[in-house]
């Protein structure tokens, strides 16, 4: 008996191949037996609780925009778009919509020179050489030039970088439109940052010791009640 039952076992290898194997054999099942049911509005309610059994498979991608329409896409592949169903959409999917592939996303054209500044200093440049306001230009040059030796110094912490460094590559990146003064301290970001950071430590350590004498009070308060008592 139990060579029979072993001679008669069904393998996978041996059934259907699965379309879209997230979603299992059974739903496969489902959605080819909605395409042999020959009334209009009962194969519509049939495979609209199918996708709501897929979404439930699924709860995770609840939030994904248009997850919804991503599934009667899938529903329409596995069915091999031969199903007589209305998406909420309106639009019915085309074997040629699962062909198309995504644009492809372009490289920058502008060459990267001076990978350790970054690219946004590129578009700063870019905005500064378009500045027509000369006060309002040499402002912008010095906020560059700082965060031009903030970005140099968080690239290499351990090589210096001087003032006229940044000079000279402000100068060619910008094809000599854009002129630092040797006068300019270009500090500012960098003394910031640190300033920052030495604001945050004095606040943390002031904090501590209010708590810690919060903490003596405490005891203080508490030993002189226990002792008037």
């Amino acid at each position: 008996m139990m060579v029979d039952n072993y001679l008669n076992m069904e393998y996978n290898s041996q059934r259907e191949l699965l379309i879209i194997p997230e979603y299992g054999r059974n739903i496969q099942r489902l959605i080819l037996h909605s395409k042999s049911i020959d009334d209009d509005e009962e194969r519509q309610e049939f495979v609209e609780k199918v996708v709501l059994l897929m979404q439930q498979m699924h709860p995770q991608n609840r939030n994904i925009e248009d997850y919804k329409e991503r599934l009667w896409k899938h529903v329409f592949r596995i069915a091999e778009y031969d199903l007589k169903v209305a998406p909420p959409s309106g639009i019915i999917p085309t074997p040629e919509d699962y062909k198309k592939k995504p644009e492809k996303i372009p490289y920058p054209s502008a060459e990267a020179r001076f990978r350790h500044y970054g690219s946004n200093v590129q578009q700063l440049i870019a905005k500064a050489i378009e500045m027509e306001d000369k006060d309002k230009l040499n402002g912008f040059i010095k906020v560059i030039g700082s965060y031009m030796k903030l970005a140099y110094k968080t690239w290499n912490r351990e090589h210096f970088v001087s003032d006229e460094t940044i000079r000279g590559d402000l100068l060619t990146l910008s094809d000599g439109k854009l002129i630092l003064p040797e006068d300019t301290s270009i500090d500012n970001l960098a003394n910031a940052k640190k300033r920052k950071k030495s604001n945050d430590r004095d606040s943390r350590d002031s904090r501590d010791r209010r708590g810690r004498n919060n903490g003596r009070d405490r005891d203080n308060r508490y030993r002189g009640g226990r002792g008037r008592r």
